[in-house]
């Protein structure tokens, strides 16, 4: 504990909290866990806080994810951190971590690149087309290789 105007306030142990959002899985991807996908942006300490961005500002996952978020904290003994949904600056692919897209290849995502082809997951060729801008999340598109022609999806670059 601290004393700030007379007032005693608890310190909170940041690489805790993270160890305990490392542990939470994407619930669209699984194998990824919140903090690969980069939507936790930080740790505030007045009032205690964790805040996150999520990939879309319509993400039908971020509810479940703060209530997966509120779940371990409370579970960990965090029940005094809140969960914040921050907007600003909005979540950009850029923030999804290198094991992060390591598991989107092997999991057979194609992990976002600024580049106009994907490298398919299943062949490693970049012969590929994208066959619909919409996939089963509305994070990702539909993909085919022409090469070994198997349909795979790729991240959205955002």
């Amino acid at each position: 504990m601290f004393v700030m105007g007379g007032v005693a306030e608890k310190t909170i142990d940041e690489a805790a909290i993270m160890a305990v959002l490392e542990t939470i899985p994407d619930p669209e991807i699984p194998v990824l866990t919140i903090t690969d996908l980069g939507i936790v942006r930080g740790i505030r300490h007045d009032p205690p806080r964790v805040l996150i961005s999520p990939t879309y500002t319509g993400c039908p996952a971020t509810v479940a994810i703060e209530n997966m978020i509120r779940e371990a904290l409370d579970n960990a003994g965090f029940e005094d951190v809140h969960v914040e949904r921050v907007l600003f600056p909005p979540w950009t692919t850029d923030w999804i971590s290198p094991r992060g897209r390591e598991r989107l290849h092997a999991y057979g995502i194609a992990p976002p690149s600024p580049s106009a082809t994907a490298e398919c997951p299943l062949c490693g060729s970049t012969e590929t087309v994208e066959v619909s801008r919409f996939g089963a999340t509305p994070c990702k598109a539909q993909w085919r290789c022409t090469a070994c022609l198997e349909p795979f999806e790729r991240f959205k670059c955002h």
